[in-house]
């Protein structure tokens, strides 16, 4: 591992060109966006960079644009700007729902889109979502520019799929139509802490008589991970739930901390898929147990405390 640098050199560039072009030519730079990652870096001793390339004053990288098929969100549009925005509330609900889950307001306030994203931290909230919503990330540097899935993005632990000289622009979401979501984040110290567990379900009209089930998980393997399952549209929620944390299983490999070890962290991870399932199912007029009934907010609430109750008493 490479020895911590001294105090490195902040570059405040007022272009994109210029970015791009401190990039291709320094060796060991960190672009600086909201600052939050970089703080902890700093804080933990482990910042291994020279140059710290500041975006704030590069243009055009904090807006939110309507487009033909969603929304393209600069890179430095705040977290908070994500959960309050009524254009992102309107288009795409859950991705509004799931930004408002990060840390607290504070941090929601200075954090921005990319800068998150680029964090690669397998413990991210906004992945589950964008993943579910089949987002992009817009990928620049000075040979132009690429897309890449947020399903692609992450590709070890800790690491992205931003190659050197790269920067995040903007993340393309496509808009939420005819499909309902849930999301779910289980903590096992504060509300603001890092999830043990957190999953996003996103439930698609139906098509000839399927729904598509997607799952996107948090917290549960070295990188947010992607599942998607065929549900037949007159489903109960329970069949749903049980396709869904079928689909889910394979996948869920925790990394044991500080938070929970493994086997805590997996049955943890099951239930905030069921969790989120149930949200998902139930706002599609989908029913409890089958087409025969439709289940009530009242039921749902009390499926998921029982479904928590049963998780507890099999520590």
């Amino acid at each position: 591992m490479a020895a911590p640098l001294g105090a490195p050199t902040l570059h405040r560039p007022d272009t994109l060109d210029e970015v791009c072009a401190l990039l291709g030519s320094l060796d060991q730079a960190m672009v600086y966006g909201g600052g939050t990652a970089v703080q902890i870096l700093i804080k933990q001793g482990v910042l291994f960079a020279s140059d710290l390339v500041d975006l704030s004053l590069v243009p055009d990288l904090d807006g939110i644009e309507r487009t033909d098929t969603g929304l393209r969100v600069g890179a430095m549009v705040s977290l908070r700007r994500m959960e309050t925005d009524p254009v992102v509330r309107r288009i795409v609900p859950l991705a509004a729902q799931v930004y408002g889950h990060v840390a607290n307001p504070r941090v929601r306030n200075t954090a921005s889109v990319g800068g998150n994203l680029a964090h690669g931290d397998y413990r991210l909230d906004p992945p589950t979502a964008l993943m579910v919503l089949g987002a992009r990330v817009e990928l620049r540097s000075s040979a132009g520019v690429r897309h890449v899935p947020v399903r692609d993005f992450f590709v070890g632990f800790q690491e992205t799929a931003v190659a050197p000289g790269e920067l995040v622009t903007a993340v393309e979401i496509p808009a939420q139509t005819g499909s309902s979501s849930g999301f779910a984040k289980l903590s096992s110290q504060s509300v603001n802490d890092w999830p043990c567990a957190s999953a996003a379900a996103l439930v698609t009209s139906p098509v000839q008589g399927q729904r598509e089930l997607r799952l996107g998980l948090g917290a549960l393997a070295e990188v947010p991970k992607y599942v998607s399952v065929d549900v037949p549209s007159d489903a109960g929620v329970a069949d749903a739930v049980r396709l869904g944390q079928e689909a889910a299983g394979p996948v869920i490999d925790p990394i044991p901390d500080i938070r929970g070890g493994a086997d805590f962290k997996r049955r943890l991870g099951l239930v905030a898929v069921e969790d989120a399932i149930r949200a998902a199912w139930g706002s599609t007029g989908g029913t409890e147990t089958g087409a025969a009934g439709r289940s009530t907010g009242k039921e749902g609430s009390d499926a998921r405390r029982n479904s928590r109750r049963r998780w507890w008493r099999s520590r």
